[in-house]
């Protein structure tokens, strides 16, 4: 039967048993494009291993995305790797890894005599790529975009001795250009990010995009303040500070660095800087954000180093919050290890709170009495940066100061694990309620203590030198170890290894100690929520070269998709999944050429060519693999889905209506519906129809459908486009 008809607003008993009251039109001429085939699957298809000098000592990408949609149509994308700069380069008038002073100047190397030279980095590491509304566009007539980057230390000076920590790190902001029909990134202006506020910037590891659009840095490896206050030579706390503010009689304060600092940028492209003391001091790798935008989760580089989390008072706001720390409680050894997760309370505080610790210049004596030996009321504990058994008791009422300027040795003291080693970065999976912790090396506090010296040995794991990418499971409903609820709904729960290296006995043609075709040492994560996959980067000293690898989380695929120079690192990992309907992953390289493992003769053919390629070593690399699809780029490309015929063999566009119920009992498809408003779903063997009442819009498979006429009821029954229907049942 045809319905050409209008039909008037009253409530009509429809055949699922609810109600609806429908005011619609039923029919309607407009032709309807054809549907189109949803995304079945994507794979990354991985690159070989550099073979030969040449490759060996350039960063390049071989991989592509192999998108099959639904019709087993497959499309492939090849990936890219596009420089935007090196280190050296300057833009804009200003060099991107020059480090400076607290005015804003060049920090000169003085290391040879009589040629003094500005300090620049050869390490740059996190990326933050992001749009702020409102900015004005570039010359180039492209969409502009902001990119914050680490410059974590300088290898060497101009000497040839080592320079690492002596030197202030800096942050750059550079003003990129998006091509708005291909996507193509150009760097504009670049200038450095000012820390004078907030005395300095300490070596910044890797860092992450807030889900509120700022940028989250990160200050790692903290200086020892016990150690700082028995001998400041022991610790880069003074050269630090003097070559930062040119001030060679000027005394620094340990506990004024080592926490998260917030970058914001407005539309204006300025630059604000706010240090989270509330979030803890350790050693922080990054802080990443869960998808509630007050849970926090770290990495803690080192050894001896915990699995902290912070959860914040306010979303969006990590300005007040409540610390905690996690103790393993371990359920296997194998591929890493897997184990509950107790969580401890260390405290709650505000930045201003903890800064005003800082600012009134307490040391180590003033939080924590000690003892030479196991005494009563004394804790017995072992963390970095100490790496040695102490023996320690909290002052009374320096409990608050303790939790937040000595973190590690607060939580030790409180039953927190402190054996985890190399703990690096961290992303999320929100879809999935998961987050993965990598640990670069799984070995020497993370194995049993088999001489029963150290104070605790809660971890007892396989040794894998290797590494682990471990994965989180995010829960509800938690409570810390003293019985109280957390206020979070994404608190790891369980941890346990999801992908792992393989050592090898004896090291290949190459140098490398580790399988080259698994992932050694991870380091650097992020995560694709369109493309499901984990993005794994690493800073191995068992690989000749350093790789960036995808991990399919449904399939456990795992992909070579980039070669970094033999000795680098593979830094700066962001995944961006549509930015003005372009993706990208954000991908850095440090220190090209340094402690290289590849044997001679290769090892010198290598050097030469990466000397040629990176100004003799000094410089590092900011760039970027293009190619990567979009949603919108996924859409666009999926092909269109013939017409089979069907029922009557009438056309998708015949916009004559019929009942519903009647022509799925005679197809064998099934119809479910929740109640009034809500969208009938109807399945036929793997594909689904869903379309909503009173609109001309459904979904074929996933993909979007406009359809004929408007979905309506008569007389009780629901009435449905005959061209789409028989479309849907010949697919």
């Amino acid at each position: 039967m045809r319905y050409k008809r209008k039909i008037n607003k009253k409530w009509l008993a429809p055949i699922l048993g609810f109600t609806l009251a429908f005011p619609s039109v039923l029919s309607a001429q407009a032709a309807v494009p054809p549907a189109h085939a949803s995304v079945k699957s994507v794979e990354f298809v991985g690159m070989a291993a550099p073979t030969g000098a040449e490759q060996m000592a350039k960063v390049y990408t071989g991989a592509s995305v192999k998108v099959t949609y639904s019709d087993n149509t497959v499309k492939t994308f090849p990936l890219t790797y596009k420089t935007l700069y090196k280190s050296t380069d300057s833009i804009g008038g200003t060099v991107a890894g020059v480090s400076i002073d607290a005015k804003g100047k060049p920090i000169m190397d003085t290391s040879v005599p009589n040629n003094p030279v500005p300090a620049v980095s050869d390490s740059p590491d996190s990326n933050s790529l992001f749009q702020v509304p409102g900015m004005t566009p570039t010359d180039l007539g492209g969409n502009p975009l902001s990119l914050v980057t680490h410059y974590e230390y300088i290898t060497s000076n101009n000497a040839g001795k080592s320079a690492y920590g002596l030197v202030p790190a800096s942050m750059s902001l550079t003003t990129l250009d998006q091509n708005k029909q291909t996507g193509e990134l150009k760097p504009v202006t670049l200038k450095k990010v000012d820390f004078s506020g907030v005395d300095g910037l300490w070596i910044p590891c890797n860092g992450s995009l807030s889900p509120w659009n700022t940028h989250l840095g990160s200050e790692e490896y903290d200086a020892d303040a016990r150690a700082y206050e028995a001998d400041h030579k022991q610790t880069y706390v003074d050269p630090f500070v003097q070559t930062y503010y040119q001030d060679t009689t000027k005394k620094g304060n340990p506990y004024a660095y080592n926490y998260i600092v917030e970058v914001s940028v407005d539309s204006k492209n300025n630059s604000t800087v706010q240090k989270h003391y509330s979030l803890g001091r350790f050693s922080h790798e990054l802080a990443k954000v869960a998808p509630d935008s007050k849970t926090v989760y770290f990495g803690d580089d080192g050894g001896n180093t915990m699995l902290f989390m912070y959860v914040a008072d306010q979303a969006k706001d990590l300005s007040a919050g409540t610390l905690y720390a996690a103790k393993w409680v371990q359920t296997s050894a194998a591929n890493g290890g897997s184990a509950n997760l107790q969580w401890i309370k260390l405290g709650h505080a505000s930045d201003n709170e903890v800064k005003a610790f800082v600012d009134k210049g307490l040391k180590f004596s003033d939080l924590f009495e000690t003892s030479d030996k196991a005494a009563d009321g004394f804790k017995t504990i072992k963390t970095y940066p100490s790496g040695k058994v102490e023996y320690l008791k909290v002052k009374p009422g320096m409990e608050k100061a303790a939790a937040f300027l000595e973190s590690r040795r607060y939580a030790a003291m409180l039953g927190a694990t402190s054996e985890f080693n190399k703990m690096e970065g961290v992303t999320v999976n929100a879809k999935d309620k998961k987050a993965y912790i990598a640990m670069s090396y799984v070995e020497k506090s993370m194995e049993k203590d088999k001489k029963g010296t150290d104070p605790t040995d809660d971890i007892q794991v396989d040794k894998i030198s290797a590494g682990v990418t471990y994965e989180l499971a995010l829960t509800d409903g938690q409570k810390d170890q003293s019985g109280d609820s957390i206020n979070s709904a994404y608190v790891p729960q369980t941890m346990q290894g999801l992908v792992w290296g393989e050592d090898l006995a004896t090291p290949d043609a190459k140098g490398n100690t580790a399988a080259d075709d698994k992932v050694a040492n991870p380091d650097n994560l992020s995560y694709s929520e369109t493309l499901r996959t984990l993005f794994i980067g690493e800073d191995s000293g068992k690989h000749a070269n350093n790789y960036l690898w995808a991990y399919n989380v449904d399939t456990h695929q795992l992909s070579r998709i980039l070669s970094t120079p033999a000795g680098a690192e593979a830094t700066g990992l962001q995944v961006v999944d549509d930015l003005n309907g372009f993706s990208y992953i954000m991908s850095n390289l440090q220190h090209p050429g340094d402690e290289m493992i590849v044997p001679e003769p290769l090892k010198t053919d290598v050097l030469n060519s990466i000397n040629q390629n990176f100004d003799n070593r000094k410089a590092g690399m900011v760039g970027y693999i293009a190619g990567l699809p979009s949603a919108k780029q996924l859409e666009k490309e999926a092909p269109a889905v013939p017409v089979k015929g069907g029922n009557n063999h009438q056309s998708s566009t015949d916009s004559s209506l019929i009942v519903i119920k009647d022509e799925a009992k005679k197809a064998g498809a099934a119809i479910s519906w929740k109640g009034p408003k809500k969208p009938i779903v109807v399945t036929k063997g793997s594909h689904k129809l869903v379309f909503t009442l009173g609109s001309k819009t459904a979904t074929m498979d996933g993909a979007k459908v406009q359809l004929p006429a408007t979905p309506g009821q008569v007389k009780g029954k629901i009435m449905f486009p005959s061209g789409t229907w028989n479309h849907f049942i010949g697919m």
